[in-house]
């Protein structure tokens, strides 16, 4: 299983050193700008300087999750600014954000340089994970009637449509989406808090080729699909076969 919502079709090609996924509201808003009409007045710029920032923020989490920001590479606030179309004080702040989650480091006088991440370390997020994960997943299979699983079946759908068109950071999002619905089920907010956040770091950044990339998403999708079809027909031997062989041999 890998990594809400899946993108409709394959993205159009895109000129090198460009972000298509920056969001058309990652444009700086009117307001932003001073401008606003008698009818309708300017929000609070404090609000507004969020609001620009979250939209970077999920940009540049794509463009890692894609591979677009290469690991080991420094990258300047201003110069993703001038891509995104905004001003470097959003694109600092996103990538304020991206220190604490170790996405990237902070290179003084230069930038943001992506980190770089080895087989090791995916492995250890791997463990812990499984560690937290493992046991609450075979507990809720043994508590949560199956109408309650049938209703994540569109968040596992997600997932398949994601992989069919090879969409990574779609991807992304709707596997760590279907794997939130499940522990939310275990109603402790602080575990599905803790074990998000390890999950999405277990997805930076990417190691194989479009091909392998491409046709792994679809193997883990189809473990989604599997996992819930044997969570609502309530059959814990393949449940714990399907959890235990994710966390071991999956990066997802």
């Amino acid at each position: 299983m890998e990594q809400g919502s899946a993108r409709e079709g394959v993205r159009p090609a895109y000129a090198p050193g460009t972000f298509p996924h920056a969001p058309a509201e990652a444009r700086v808003p009117e307001q932003a700008r001073g401008e606003h009409t008698h009818s309708e007045p300017p929000a609070p710029r404090a609000v507004q300087r969020h609001s620009v920032r979250g939209q970077i923020l999920d940009a540049l989490r794509a463009a890692l999750v894609d591979g677009e920001l290469v690991p080991g590479q420094v990258y300047s606030a201003p110069a993703l600014g001038a891509r995104f179309g905004v001003s470097a004080t959003p694109v600092r702040e996103a990538m304020q954000r991206l220190s604490v989650e170790g996405a990237v480091e902070v290179v003084p006088n230069r930038g943001f340089r992506v980190s770089e991440r080895g087989p090791r370390e995916l492995a250890e997020l791997a463990e812990v994970r499984a560690l937290i994960e493992v046991p609450v997943m075979l507990r809720l299979a043994r508590t949560v009637p199956a109408h309650r699983w049938s209703v994540l079946r569109p968040l596992a759908d997600a997932t398949v449509a994601a992989a069919a068109v090879g969409d990574r950071a779609a991807y992304a999002d709707s596997d760590r989406a279907f794997h939130r619905a499940v522990l939310t089920l275990s109603g402790n907010e602080q575990l599905v808090t803790v074990a998000d956040e390890l999950h999405r770091r277990s997805q930076w950044p990417l190691v194989a080729g479009p091909a392998t990339r491409r046709a792994e998403l679809l193997a883990d999708a189809a473990e989604h699909t599997a996992l819930l079809d044997a969570l609502i027909a309530q059959d814990l031997t393949v449940v714990q076969a399907l959890v235990s062989e994710h966390f071991t041999g999956a990066d997802g």
